[in-house]
């Protein structure tokens, strides 16, 4: 298996346990307050891992540019977070979840649009499996 399938399908898993011990740590407390705490214990364990892992020349490769989209990723990811913690305490987790994974079509669109990737049948296959869970499991 390539390092980059082992590492996306790493990441698949850790995702999906982080959900559930999420569900389970906002009991007594609001969305928001979770998703807070839920920030500040990532940017801990993040640093934590930049002090071990990341080469001290590998932040003199950093432009502006990479700090321009980064940044703009955050927020985009600050506010998939808000939302997702406030959707995840009122909502059952299979259904707050795929609906959150209807974000991989929107990420195969707009791969296509800005980086033009292919998409081929393989992929519209797959993205419209996603669409149609979504609309299996979002329905009561």
């Amino acid at each position: 298996m390539k390092p980059w399938l082992t590492y996306a399908f790493t990441a698949m898993l850790f995702a999906g346990v982080t959900t559930v011990i999420a569900k389970h740590g906002l009991n007594g407390i609001t969305g928001e307050m979770g998703v807070v705490l839920r920030s500040l214990y990532v940017a801990l364990f993040v640093g934590t891992f930049a002090v071990f892992f990341v080469p001290m020349g590998e932040w003199q490769t950093v432009q502006r540019e990479n700090l321009f989209w980064l940044a703009i990723s955050s927020f985009t990811t600050a506010v998939s977070w808000i939302y997702f913690y406030k959707a995840l305490k009122e909502g059952d987790i299979a259904t707050v979840t795929l609906i959150d994974k209807g974000s991989t079509v929107v990420a195969i669109v707009l791969a296509w649009l800005i980086f033009k990737e292919a998409i081929t049948l393989r992929i519209a296959l797959g993205a419209g499996l996603i669409i149609a869970g979504l609309l299996v499991i979002s329905r009561r």
